[in-house]
């Protein structure tokens, strides 16, 4: 997972990037609390109608949308995730970090995450 900060890079030098890498860019804007930005990602990403909107399901559903991406054969995501500056100091933010990592590492080339902290 890659961290910039959003006074360096705007979304859309981000994105610019992303596509001249061959490469889709989903974007997760910020939300503040654990719970509305757990429900952010299951909208962006398209989770299943029982996406628990917990951290395990976070982790679950991360690994089947990777999954999902190997299987169809469609070109590699990478995630630029907007993190908003109030979320940085919330415990699970840290969390939430590692089941990208994790879910990075699982998916190989297919799935990169980039944390913008605004």
């Amino acid at each position: 997972m890659k961290i910039y900060s959003g006074d360096t890079w705007t979304l859309e030098e981000l994105q610019e990037q992303v596509a001249d890498a061959g490469r889709r860019s989903l974007v997760v804007p910020p939300a503040e609390g654990k719970r509305a930005v757990l429900e952010t990602f299951g909208e962006v990403l398209s989770f299943p109608e029982h996406y628990g909107v917990n951290l395990d399901a976070l982790n679950d559903s991360l690994h089947d949308f990777a999954d999902a991406i190997m299987d169809n054969g469609n070109p590699p995501v990478t995630l630029l995730w907007q993190v908003a500056a109030q979320f940085r100091s919330d415990r699970s933010f840290g969390v939430i970090c590692e089941i990208l990592q994790d879910a990075e590492s699982y998916a190989g080339k297919d799935l990169a995450v980039t944390a913008v902290l605004l």
